[in-house]
This record gives structure tokens, sequence and C-alpha cells, in this order.
């Protein structure tokens, strides 16, 4: 097919395909851990997002569940994407780390605060003491960075321990990220927590795209590389472009597909969907029309609600989906063992439209508060802030 006589696809079907690979247009009867390998993980820099991001997508699951993964060393959580933390499957940590190496690596020596600091250093002898030291045992950020000065006591503890954390792939162990548990966030190498199995050819450029769009195509070449942090990945694509099937957007931005991948029809309803603070769905394109209206940021489509989306005090927040689109927040409040979903929606609620997102609601609250004396859901039209 030529370029010119491409099918277009709008926001609308966009948001279906999204919908449909996230899982969230009906929850699946994968097994969290085939689920967390199709998503190429989960976002899990609040420790209980991963939990609501796969409550959501997945029929019959329980913390207890993933929690029982995280401490049988079958999931784990670490920095990649973005250079930000991920939960994935144990097969996947040292694969995908290694895909995204570079953006870790940009990360530290183009920082303006750790950068300089490690700059002349023997990166390589860091590398190993920090290995070293994390092998013997699981450390913070603190107690690393106090080790590592010991021998280098004219550099800063926090900015030797960020070199390490970049530089050498580490997990962060439970109790950190167990559903109802609470610890600080320490450390160990991935290699010396999960072993260093894995398929060899995982973190193949072209692999981790095709999973890439299974999961959140169609895409531009601009998508791809906001999921992850690299660059220059037009390369990538056109190595592969013969395998793909190719479309535009609504602004004529050529897009990339897998043949068989599911592209439902805008009209397909889409259930409310309760997702958590972060989540990648909202963080996987470099437009993203397909979900957040307009194509606004979170920082901006926050400032016109009048809401921070953030995590505070222990209180849940997250984002509501309705139709597939973000149209709400949403938070788990308590005062003992009494708790109320508040849930804020940015748009007018038919009655049908308003059951369904308080008997989805009433879901979401036997997840978070599982042993509460009592719990209600609150569903209240909010206000554009003043600007």
């Amino acid at each position: 097919m030529s370029a010119s006589a491409r099918e277009v696809l709008d926001p609308g079907r966009l948001n279906r395909a999204l919908m449909a690979r996230q899982l969230l247009l009906s929850r699946s009867d994968l097994e969290p851990a085939e689920a967390l390998s199709h998503l190429l993980g989960v976002h899990a820099q609040v420790p209980n997002d991963p939990y609501v991001a796969l409550w959501s997508r997945l029929e019959g699951f329980g913390t207890d569940m993933l929690s029982r993964m995280l401490t049988e060393r079958q999931v784990a959580r670490i920095a990649l994407m973005r250079s930000t933390l991920h939960l994935v499957t144990a097969d996947d940590a040292l694969a995908l780390r290694s895909f995204v190496q570079p953006v870790l690596d940009r990360d530290l020596y183009r920082n303006s605060t750790h950068g300089p600091a490690v700059a002349d250093l023997d990166v390589d002898a860091l590398v190993a003491e920090g290995r070293r030291l994390l092998d013997a045992t699981p450390l913070t950020a603190g107690e690393l960075g106090a080790l590592l000065q010991e021998s280098r006591p004219d550099r800063r503890p926090v900015s030797l321990a960020y070199a390490v954390r970049n530089l050498v792939p580490l997990v962060q162990v439970p109790p950190r990220g167990l559903w109802g548990a609470s610890g600080k966030p320490r450390h160990a190498t991935a290699e010396g927590w999960l072993g260093a199995g894995g398929d060899a050819d995982a973190a193949d450029p072209a692999r981790v795209v095709r999973r890439y769009l299974a999961a959140f195509g169609p895409a531009t070449v601009k998508d791809v590389q906001s999921w992850c942090g690299l660059t220059r990945l037009r390369d990538v694509l056109e190595s592969i472009r013969a395998e793909l099937v190719t479309f535009e957007d609504d602004r004529g931005r050529e897009l990339f597909d897998l043949p068989d991948a599911p592209r439902p029809d805008a009209g397909v309803p889409v259930p409310p969907r309760f997702l958590p603070e972060y989540d990648n769905v909202f963080l996987a394109h470099e437009n993203r029309e397909r979900i957040i209206p307009d194509g606004l940021s979170f920082a901006e489509y926050s400032r016109t609600w009048g809401f921070f989306m953030s995590a505070r005090g222990g209180i849940l927040r997250g984002n509501l989906l309705l139709d597939g689109y973000l149209r709400g927040v949403w938070r788990a409040s308590r005062v003992r063992r009494d708790f109320t979903l508040e849930v804020d929606v940015f748009t007018r609620l038919s009655s049908p439209q308003e059951t369904a997102v308080a008997q989805e609601g009433e879901r979401l609250l036997a997840l978070v508060a599982e042993r509460a004396t009592s719990a209600q859901v609150v569903v209240r039209e909010a206000k554009p802030s003043a600007q």
C-alpha cells in the first residue's frame, strides 16, 4: 500500500486498540506473570500501584498473588524505561535493563547533580565494589553511599550510590513492594537476587519493539522512543518494516503495527476502569490524545482540574477511565477502619454511568479495604479550577 493510500486511524480507533492490548476492554484470564510479560511490566514508582494496575486487568486477581511472586523472586522492581521503577518478570528484568541501559547512562552522566561527581572516577572499581557490597547484603542507597565513600572521602555518598544504581542492574527487595507491608528501599544486584538466567536474545531491540507494539501499538517512532527513553529507534523499525503494517493518524503521522494485533472499532464499549496514580497506559506515547483528552500532559490535566495526582500520607490516588479516556481521579481514604472511595469525575455522568462507576468502585474497595469495618463509594462531579 502506498503512503498516500494508508488507512487513517483516528484517536477513537487508537484508543480502542490501546484498551484491547492493555487488557482494559475486559478483564483477562491470564496469570499475573503472563500479563506482566505481555505488558512489558507495570509502573512501580509507588509501591501499591502494580496491584491496582493488575487488578484492573485480570480476572480473579488478589494482592496475595503478587506479594507471593515478589517474595519467591518471580518478579522484581527495577529501574527500566525512562529510568523509572517498573515491576517485571524475573525473565524480563535483565533483558529490558540491557535494552534501556543507554537511558540510565545518559541519566547519570548528564545529570547536573551526580554527573560531575563521578566524571573522573574509576567507574569500573566503583561498580565492582558496589556489586560486592550489594551481593553480600541488601542495602539502602544511604548505606551503600556511606560504604562507598570510605575509600572516596572527597565524593558525596548520594552520588556514589546513584552511580551504582544507574550502572548496575539493581532490584528493590521485599518487604518493599509487598501489599500491606512497609520498609525502606533496599537493593540487591539483579543477578544475585534473581539469578543470571533468561533469554540471551530478549534484549534485541527489534524483539523489544515488536513486544511494545503488541502492548501499546499502533505507534509512531516517537511513541516508542517516549515509552522507553531511547532515541534513534527509526532504524530498528525500518529493519522490520516488512513484518509490519502501517497506518496514519489524523495528523498524517506514520503508525507502525503488528499485522494480527487487535484494532477494534471506536464504538466498542469500554467499562469504567480504576487505574493507579501512574500507569504505563498514560506514559507509553509521545502523543497522548488516544487516552488523555486534548492530548494534555499529566501536569496540564492536573492544573486544569485543580488536582495534584500523587500519593500523600499513605493515601492511594489514582485515575479513572470512562469510555476509555482519562475522565477523573480517585482516592481511598480512611478513618480508623472506615474507608471511603472518593471519585471526582470531570464530566457529567448519566445515571447508568454513575451506577457503573459506583459498582466498579465497590469492587476496588474490596481490594484496597479488605479489612474495613465499613466502606462506601462517593461519586461527584469536579469543576475546573480557576486559571
